[in-house]
């Protein structure tokens, strides 16, 4: 069971080998595997009764991180007397984890969802933000029963309803166009600007859809019919104060709860809520040696631009714009907090012609100030400690849990195979089947 506890993951062979070296008596793999699925049970808990106490969980994860949102849906039942319910989904959003993303400013949400496993799979779906540093900031959880329409409105409704999320929010979210959170999204927040090609003006952009479309003009008609602003930088929005198109901070987060997604239900949430509470610690560490005024990220972008800025000629007008002058077909119009290459509005951090035009205005002695404070404040250090300074608190251990009044108990769903799951045995041909 030692080994167990410490090495989850131990292949069978290798357990097999430890018992034989320990004891020394030959022990057959089918004995090692019941072992293991023995001692598994007592570390990790039962799937089934997992389900049993999973209110007792949520009673002391409730007192411990205040304004803690918890949800639980059940299958209806025909029958109200019947004293079991079947458990259906969770939704978990922890509240300091709202009041941090709230401090850091970033109007911006990955939706994301990946399997889970045991006997009974279903999906964990996730909301996870950036923070200052462009790094991942997750939000909510929750485990569902399948991917679908349904189940993305009702973790999208439960997400609106604690950030005050309404029809006219402008919010940012980028997916990777799962199952049903499209048509999800549409309907429950229409105003929102939804991301699924790096040009950032309307022009350039269209001169890459026209250099595609002499390559292969098919798939040029077929990426036309998506609306732009869904995929293209040209057709976003500056509220999100980003300009990324992949959905890879969902995809992190995945993978760092990937040895939770085979745990029973409470083992998987907790091993979730662990997580969240190592990764601040981690930020926390390299946040306290950082000095300056801005995030690492902000610096660096921050430099790059002052290095090419240095190529550039700034020409005033005589009133409040300036002619920023580069390479050949490199020119662009830069006035207060704009420019038309659209980078210093898309992301909040000047770009190499605004850093360009700040130079000539110095010359004119002109008031500029610190560069840095032309940056949006999202990107400022003291944004980024604010955002870590809410910790999700520890709790106490099983038998310490308050117990719920709730008259009916948590029954596990029934175990049905997931749409698009791929098989684990290999399929046998006609002429085996036959044999």
């Amino acid at each position: 069971m030692d080994q167990i506890d410490t090495h989850p993951g131990i292949p069978l062979r290798a357990l097999q080998e430890q018992l034989q070296k320990d004891f020394e008596v030959g022990v057959s793999i089918d004995r090692v595997f019941r072992a293991k699925a023995i001692a598994t049970k007592i570390v990790e808990g039962d799937y089934t009764k997992q389900y049993e106490i999973l209110r007792d969980y949520i009673l002391e994860l409730q007192a411990t991180n205040v304004d803690t949102t918890v949800k639980i849906d059940v299958y209806s039942e025909q029958n109200p007397s019947n004293p079991t319910r079947r458990f259906k989904r969770i939704y978990i959003f922890l509240g300091p984890l709202k009041k941090g993303f709230k401090a850091g400013l970033k109007d911006l949400l990955g939706f994301d969802g990946t399997h889970m496993k045991g006997p009974f799979p279903g999906q964990v779906l996730t909301a996870v933000g950036l923070d200052s540093k462009n790094g991942i900031y997750p939000l909510a959880y929750a485990i569902v029963e399948t991917e679908n329409k349904s189940s993305w409105v009702w973790f999208l409704q439960c997400l609106g309803e604690y950030l005050d999320l309404g029809s006219n929010s402008n919010f940012t979210f980028i997916t990777d166009r799962q199952k049903g959170l499209i048509p999800a999204i549409a309907q429950l927040f229409p105003c929102a600007e939804h991301r699924c090609a790096t040009a950032t003006t309307v022009p350039k952009f269209e001169h890459c859809m026209k250099e595609f479309s002499n390559y292969d003009k098919e798939a040029c008609e077929w990426l036309r019919k998506i609306p732009p602003k869904h995929w293209a930088r040209s057709h976003f929005t500056g509220r999100a104060i980003s300009d990324i198109l992949l959905n890879n901070l969902c995809e992190i987060f995945n993978g760092k709860i990937i040895e939770g997604r085979d745990k029973p239900i409470i083992g998987c949430l907790e091993y979730i809520r662990q997580y969240l509470i190592k990764r601040i610690c981690n930020v926390m560490k390299v946040m306290d040696k950082d000095k300056g005024p801005l995030t690492p990220t902000a610096t660096t972008i921050l430099d790059v631009n002052k290095s090419h800025a240095s190529h550039y000629i700034a020409r005033w007008n005589g009133g409040e714009k300036y002619q920023v002058t580069g390479a050949w077909q490199d020119q662009h119009v830069v006035d207060v907090n704009t420019c038309t290459c659209r980078k210093w509005e898309l992301i909040g951090i000047p770009c190499k012609h605004a850093i360009a035009t700040f130079y000539e205005m110095t010359k004119n002695s002109e008031d500029v100030g610190d560069i840095y404070r032309w940056v949006n404040k999202v990107y400022w250090l003291d944004t980024w400690k604010n955002a870590y300074s809410y910790k999700v608190e520890p709790i106490k251990g099983r038998i310490m849990w308050p117990k719920s009044l709730c008259p009916t108990t948590l029954i596990p769903p029934i175990h049905h195979k997931q749409p698009g799951r791929p098989t684990k045995k290999r399929k046998k041909s006609e002429d085996e089947k036959l044999s």
